[in-house]
């Protein structure tokens, strides 16, 4: 579980996070939604240990993120999988390469060539991907990119994973895929999902729980559908803007 209390950030005269107060259970596919500039990737940077707070505090598993030291904090990360919004694969490597990276670097010692492998065709498998480990990033297709970003992020088998902008740049088709295999995965692997999103087609999908960012605070929790359904102005204006 993922508990976030009283989280204030600010850099230079600019409070981005006032007070954030969220609870993320285990197995939950949370999608966080606000406008450009709300702190949505201010909050995920927050919960990752890669921005630690002005007050307040991050808790992952009860494990207050800005009191590990930076080996506990290196182990914590090992829990984490993430999908970048471009994927950030490295176009020299071929798909074996990309995939296998984590793993490799957050062991220390060296790994059997053959469990690699196969832990890499798994996680392409697993996303469907077969057969792919040989190709180079350019010679895959935008959604296939994001497939193994994806498998990248599952290398470790980590028990929760960042999503940041899943569909941007996708067609509706490819867009619905990527959004079944979140859902898909979120079932078979019993992860926690956390999904960064300006795509309401992908709130409705693949949410459990909405979370929605406004003026530094967690301005709505709840439902897809209750959100869809709301009165409130702030809402009914952020819908009618992202055109659901």
């Amino acid at each position: 579980m993922i508990e976030v209390r009283n989280l204030h950030k600010s850099f230079g005269g600019n409070k981005v996070l006032d007070g954030v107060n969220l609870d993320i259970k285990k197995g939950e596919s949370l999608v966080i939604i606000g406008r450009s500039g709300c702190g949505k990737s201010v909050l995920i940077k927050h919960i990752v240990g890669l921005l630690l707070p002005d007050e307040g505090y991050v808790s992952v598993e009860g494990n207050i993120i800005n009191e590990l030291k930076e080996e506990e904090l290196y182990e914590l990360r090992k829990k984490f999988g993430f999908l970048f919004q471009s994927a950030a694969l490295f176009d020299s490597m071929t798909v074996e390469e990309n995939v296998s990276l984590p793993l490799i670097e957050t062991n220390v010692q060296k790994i059997p060539k053959e469990k690699v492998d196969d832990l890499v065709a798994e996680k392409l498998n697993l996303v469907g991907l077969t057969n792919t480990q040989k190709l180079k990033p350019s010679e895959l297709s935008g959604g296939m990119r994001k497939r193994v970003g994806l498998a990248r992020a599952l290398i470790t088998s980590p028990d929760y994973i960042f999503y940041d902008e899943p569909t941007t740049g996708l067609d509706p088709i490819m867009s619905d895929s990527i959004d079944n295999l979140i859902k898909e995965l979120n079932e078979k692997l019993n992860v926690t999902s956390i999904i960064v999103t300006h795509d309401m087609y992908s709130v409705k999908n693949v949410a459990d729980k909405v979370a929605m960012m406004h003026e530094g605070k967690i301005y709505f929790k709840g439902t897809p559908e209750e959100l869809i359904t709301s009165k409130d102005k702030v809402i009914i204006d952020f819908i009618k803007r992202t055109e659901i």
